[in-house]
């Protein structure tokens, strides 16, 4: 039997909480070694699991990583990304299972991601030559940006395009379950295409896809990274009204 929902809730008296854990989220590229408790990270999974998800298939599995097993994925990811480096031929062995990205990008969508990456980069003062340290701050995505949990989603392959929209709403609850508990999240699609290293290291069937990866834990405030936010268009530019 469905739970009737909570008399606070429906008056309103929560709202600036739940907007100020939604406002607040935001991709830190930067955390600290603080270590996330078990118990912690529990609450927010079970929480996340109310995600709707069509008939309610659930198709979410999700892989914790800490300790040795996260540090052994960094790892093994950071030595093919270098290889790739040295030997751009390599790229051809580490192919996305679906595309994230559009095949041709085009307006309104390429200009907002110019700006996203060289208002990131400017912010660090990499400029479009520095290769070296363009590559390395690329290689913070596979080092979680030092936070002590990684998480990898995976989902069955027998699944259809409609459960990755289920597995949306289900990571955006862990990241706004996070924030209101005071931490950070960066999720991050830079791991797909490193698929055939990552569902063997995190003992993955044959049957899953890998769907993303993600950083959880303090950030670190003292970075100027986590600083940057980026911008959102205005409603009024998605919205439109039939009346």
């Amino acid at each position: 039997m469905t739970q009737p929902v909570p008399d606070a809730f429906v008056a309103g008296q929560h709202s600036a909480t739940v907007d100020a854990a939604i406002t607040s989220r935001m991709s830190a590229r930067a955390f600290t070694a603080q270590p996330v408790p078990r118990d912690t990270l529990t609450a927010i999974l079970e929480v996340a699991s109310r995600a709707a998800s069509g008939t309610n298939t659930q198709p979410w599995r999700v892989y914790v990583l800490q300790g040795e097993s996260r540090n052994t994925l960094v790892d093994k990811v950071c030595a093919a990304h270098d290889a790739i480096r040295a030997n751009p031929e390599l790229a051809a062995q580490y192919r996305e299972e679906y595309d994230y990205y559009p095949e041709k990008w085009v307006s309104p969508y390429i200009d907002r991601r110019r700006e996203n990456g060289w208002g990131l980069y400017g912010l660090l003062g990499i400029g479009k030559a520095d290769k070296d340290r363009m590559h390395a701050q690329h290689q913070r995505n596979f080092r979680f940006f030092d936070a002590p949990i990684g998480l990898m989603f995976t989902v069955d392959r027998v699944m259809g395009r409609g459960s990755l929209v289920d597995y949306g709403m289900f990571m955006q609850n862990i990241m706004v379950a996070a924030r209101g508990r005071g931490l950070h999240t960066c999720p991050q699609a830079a791991w797909n295409g490193f698929a055939s290293i990552v569902l063997p290291h995190i003992g993955a069937g044959p049957d899953e896809m890998l769907v993303c990866g993600m950083s959880l834990g303090h950030a670190d405030a003292e970075n100027p990274v986590n600083s940057f936010h980026t911008p959102r268009v205005p409603v009024a530019e998605f919205t439109h009204w039939r009346e």
